[in-house]
C-alpha cells in the first residue's frame, strides 16, 4: 500500500495580504495562492478571506494527511489561543483568538504566532541558520528583521523562539529610534518607532511629505506623489534621484540605530534581514554599508562578530516559520 504523506498547512497574513500554502517536512511549497486586502477592511470580511484560502488549501491536500494549521500573522499575538492585541497593521483584529475560531471551523488543530517570529523560525532551521550550519557555524542566536509595511523582529535563542511572558517579545520595529517630542508617529500611537522611519509605509509617507514641503523640483518622485510605494523610492535611489537618496540614507541611519540596540540587547551571531525593503536595499547594495555602521555603534570587539545577511527564504519564512511550527507541535 502506498503510504499517504503528511503536509501543513501554512498563513502568512501581512498588513495588506494574505498567502496560503500547502508544505512537506523539507519546507518545500506544494502548492499556494495568495489575496490581498485594502487598510481598513473590517473584521468580518478579513476573516472570510483567510477562512476561505485556508479551504482551499484544505481541499487541495486530498489525499494527503494534515497535520494541522500553522498561522504566521503581522501583530503582537498571544500564542496560546492566538489573541491578536492591538495589531497597528491589522486593527480590525484585536481581540480576536484565531486558534480556537479556526479549529471549530476547519477542525483541524491550530498553531498561531507573531509572522516575525515564525519568520526567524523558518531562517534558523530551513534558511540562513541551515546554511550557516552546514558549514559548521550553528547559530547560537539568530535575530530576523522583516520590513515591510511594518517592521516587526523575531528572536531565536538556541533553536528556540524568545517569546516573552506573554508571547509579545522582539516587537523591533517599535524600539524608539528619534525620542523628539515632533517625531514621526508610529501607526503603534507613539513617536520615533524604527517601523515610523524605515518600513515600506514610513518610506511612502515620508516621500509625500518632502515632496509637500518642496525642495526637490528636479525629483522624478514628484509626479509619483499619489501613487507612491517604497519600490518606487528605491528605485529612484538607484537611479540617483536626490530626493530618493536622502530618503533612503534615513532608512539607512535609522536601522543601524536599531540594529546597533539589536546588537546590545540580544547579542546576535546572525542577523537576517526580510521583506520587500530588504529586497530593495539589497539591490543598492547597502546591507555592507549597515553593517559596518552598526559595528561603529558596537561597544566591543565581541559584539561585532555577527553576520548580516539577507534572507534565505526569500519571500516565504514567515508561511516556512509557520509550517515549521506545525512540525514541531502536531
Amino acid at each position: 500500500m502506498t503510504q499517504v504523506s503528511e503536509v501543513a498547512v501554512a498563513m502568512d497574513w501581512g498588513g495588506t495580504w494574505i498567502r496560503v500554502g500547502v508544505l512537506d517536512r523539507d519546507g518545500q511549497i506544494l502548492w499556494q495562492d495568495r489575496v490581498g486586502h485594502a487598510r481598513g477592511t473590517g473584521k468580518d470580511e478579513l476573516l472570510g478571506l483567510a477562512e476561505g484560502l485556508l479551504r482551499q488549501a484544505i481541499d487541495w491536500c486530498a489525499p494527503r494527511a494534515i497535520a494541522g494549521i500553522g498561522v504566521a500573522i503581522a501583530g503582537p499575538v498571544e500564542p496560546e489561543n492566538g489573541t491578536m492585541y492591538q495589531p497597528p497593521n491589522l486593527p480590525a483584529l484585536d481581540g480576536v483568538s484565531l486558534k480556537p475560531l479556526w479549529e471549530s471551523n476547519l477542525g483541524y488543530p491550530v498553531w498561531v504566532g507573531n509572522d516575525a517570529n515564525l519568520a526567524a523560525l523558518g531562517e534558523f532551521h530551513l534558511g540562513a541558520g541551515r546554511t550557516m550550519a552546514k558549514a559548521g557555524m550553528l547559530p547560537k542566536t539568530l535575530v530576523y528583521l522583516t520590513i515591510s509595511t511594518g517592521i516587526g523582529g523575531g528572536v531565536i535563542e538556541q533553536g528556540k523562539m524568545l517569546l516573552g511572558a506573554d508571547g509579545l517579545a522582539a516587537e523591533i520595529g517599535h524600539m524608539c529610534i528619534d525620542s523628539r517630542d515632533d517625531a514621526i508617529e508610529c501607526q503603534c500611537g507613539v513617536r520615533g518607532c524604527l517601523e515610523a522611519l524605515a518600513s515600506g509605509t514610513a518610506i511612502a509617507n515620508i516621500t509625500r511629505e518632502r515632496i509637500a514641503r518642496g525642495g526637490f523640483p528636479s525629483s522624478t518622485l514628484t509626479s509619483e506623489s499619489d501613487s507612491m510605494t517604497s519600490a518606487t523610492v528605491l528605485q529612484a535611489a538607484g537611479q540617483g534621484d536626490s530626493l530618493a537618496v536622502s530618503i533612503v540614507d534615513g532608512v539607512v541611519f535609522a536601522l543601524s540605530v536599531g540594529l546597533a540596540n539589536v546588537l546590545h540587547l540580544y547579542n546576535p551571531d546572525l542577523i537576517v534581514l526580510g521583506g520587500g525593503v530588504t529586497s530593495g536595499l539589497v539591490e543598492l547594495d547597502l546591507l555592507p554599508r549597515i553593517q559596518e555602521r552598526v559595528k561603529t555603534r558596537a561597544m566591543s570587539d565581541l559584539h561585532k562578530e555577527f553576520r548580516l545577511v539577507a534572507s534565505h527564504l526569500g519571500d516565504d519564512p514567515g508561511m516556512v516559520g509557520a509550517a515549521t511550527l506545525v512540525w514541531q507541535n502536531a
